[in-house]
This record gives structure tokens, C-alpha cells and sequence, in this order.
């Protein structure tokens, strides 16, 4: 027992360190109809406090805003069993899932998502060794080499082949760490798209993330658009200088979507183009002088505009 709580633990620790740095079967969006795949969907990590509290409260207070649909967040409401209820009892869908890999048996992850309804199976991070507390994680994240990186590239692949056999689609989540540049140009997240199989690994792409990281996130993702079906949008106040590390001040200058210098208008133009199946609201806590919930419905409010227009 000791030593399960303890595992639950340091997925918990890696999970909110990263994203703080950071339901039944989805049909194609063909089969959704207009309204299901014109508005946004949340990355719950954005309301973990409410959901720890009152998991199913939360789920139908997000379902009210206007969220169609949720992204899991590792963080765990319940068993997958169980949440996958909750998630239909408040009328919403969940077609995709963070995870940890890297802590935790990536089979039962896998297991996990499937159990869930979703569709996409996402690394929220990705450990290449475990770590026994949220510094180690951090102090791993922060210094990335290319040859880790490569690494990285081989297991994401093994968890694509994995996913697969499932019938889910496993993607690659970024921060801002893989967008370190190497002697000769090269950066972390080159590698990870150059070294993938395009077909068992596919990338949600953290637009305010590759920002703040010093990317072009259009550039990168009209280079393979087939490779974005999901993209994550979080606002910054501020971008320059670029920060390829978390845990720094620049966290702290995550701000409503709209209110920071964060491109939407424009990405969401060619989103559209491109054909990305899910636009999602990924907006870090602590939040100043509100709720999550009002955030959540600023945010919604927001996207859902820009995706109408």
C-alpha cells in the first residue's frame, strides 16, 4: 500500500509540475456535427482544485460554460472507470487523455486512456527516468540533451505502437523545453518530429508554450500539417526574451486568453486550413483575483469567438 501511494504521489508531483511549468467513443468530427467541433474543449489540470473537490459538480458546471468536451488530466479523478461515467453523466465527451509517461507502467496508461473513451493518448511530459520528487522532475526537464532527445523520439514511438494496438492515437505534448537549440541549429523538437513514425506519433501543439519558447508555432506546424490534430491555447503576457526552462518568472505572466501577445486570431485562421480536429483551453492555475470557473468561461468565451468568426 505504502508503496502505490507513494507512485501516486510522484505522477501527481510530475504532472503538476509540468503542466504548472504547465464519455464514450469520440466519433470522426464529421459525425459530430458543426457545433461539437467548432467550440473548444479544457485540459482539466486548469481546474484540478475544483475537480479533487467535486469531480462531478465540476464536470457540469464546465458542461454549462459550454465545453463540449474535456482533456484528462494525470492528475486522476476516481478510477478511469469512473470518470469516464462522470464525464457522460454531465453530457460532456473526452476525446483525449494527458498522461505521465515515464511514471507509472505505460501499458496500464494505455490501458487507462482506453478505458476512458478516448481517442488521442498524450504524453503531458515525458520522463526518460523516474524521478522520486517534483525537483528531479524539473531538473530533468530543464536539461535535455540531443542524444535525450533521441531517446525521447524512440519511446514515443514505442508508445505510438502501443496506443495503436488499442485503436488510440498517442501524441506528443510540448512546453517550452524542447525548443533548446543545439550547436548546429538543431533544436529538441526538430528531433522528436524528424525521429517519430508520422503515423504512430502525432503532436499537440502548445501554441503559447512554443511561443514563449522562442518557435514560430505556425512555421512549425504548416511543415506537417497532417502531424497537429490538437492544439492547446495558453496567452503570455510577455515573450521576450525567449525561455527555454521551467520554473521561471514566465509563468507566472500566463494571463486570459486574449489579454497576452499570443497570435490566436492568426493561428486559428489557418487551423481551420490545416484541418486540426480539437482546439483546447490550457490555461495554468494559480489564477489572480478569480476562480478557476470564471477563467474557464473567459477562456471559452474567447475561443469560441475566434473559432466562429
Amino acid at each position: 500500500m505504502t508503496r502505490s501511494l507513494s507512485r501516486r504521489s510522484f505522477i501527481r508531483a510530475s504532472a503538476a509540475t509540468a503542466a504548472a511549468a504547465g464519455i464514450n467513443a469520440v466519433a470522426p468530427n464529421s459525425l459530430l456535427g458543426a457545433t461539437k467541433v467548432s467550440l473548444p474543449g479544457i485540459q482539466l489540470y486548469m481546474v484540478q482544485a475544483e475537480m479533487q473537490k467535486d469531480t462531478p459538480g465540476t464536470l457540469r458546471k464546465l458542461a454549462a460554460i459550454g465545453y463540449p468536451y474535456v482533456e484528462y488530466s494525470p492528475l486522476g479523478f476516481g478510477n478511469a472507470a469512473e470518470f469516464r461515467k462522470m464525464v457522460s453523466d454531465a453530457g460532456l465527451q473526452c476525446p483525449s487523455g494527458h498522461f505521465v509517461f515515464g511514471m507509472g507502467e505505460t501499458n496500464k496508461q494505455l490501458d487507462d486512456a482506453a478505458t476512458i473513451g478516448a481517442r488521442y493518448t498524450i504524453s503531458t511530459i515525458m520522463l526518460l527516468r523516474p524521478s522520486t520528487n517534483a525537483a528531479g522532475v524539473m531538473e530533468q526537464l530543464n536539461h535535455l540533451e540531443r542524444d535525450d532527445f533521441k531517446r525521447m523520439a524512440a519511446k514515443a514511438n514505442e508508445i505510438g505502437k502501443g496506443a495503436r494496438e488499442r485503436g488510440l492515437q498517442y501524441a506528443y505534448h510540448n512546453h517550452n523545453v524542447e525548443f533548446r537549440t543545439f550547436e548546429d541549429g538543431v533544436t529538441g523538437y526538430s528531433i522528436l518530429m524528424k525521429e517519430t513514425d508520422p503515423e504512430l506519433v502525432k503532436f499537440e501543439a502548445d501554441l503559447g508554450w512554443m511561443a514563449t519558447g522562442g518557435a514560430d508555432p505556425l512555421a512549425i506546424i504548416k511543415s506537417a500539417p497532417q502531424r497537429f490534430p490538437l492544439l492547446h491555447f495558453k496567452d503570455f503576457a510577455v515573450l521576450s526574451p525567449s525561455v527555454i526552462e521551467l520554473g521561471t518568472d514566465r509563468q507566472k505572466e500566463i494571463v486570459d486568453l486574449g489579454q497576452g501577445i499570443v497570435p490566436f486570431k492568426k493561428f486559428v485562421a489557418e487551423a481551420k486550413k490545416f484541418g486540426v480536429e480539437r482546439y483546447i483551453v490550457d490555461h495554468d492555475p494559480p489564477f489572480k483575483n478569480q476562480t478557476a470557473l470564471e477563467v474557464a468561461k473567459i477562456d471559452f468565451d474567447y475561443l469560441s469567438a475566434l473559432l466562429a468568426s
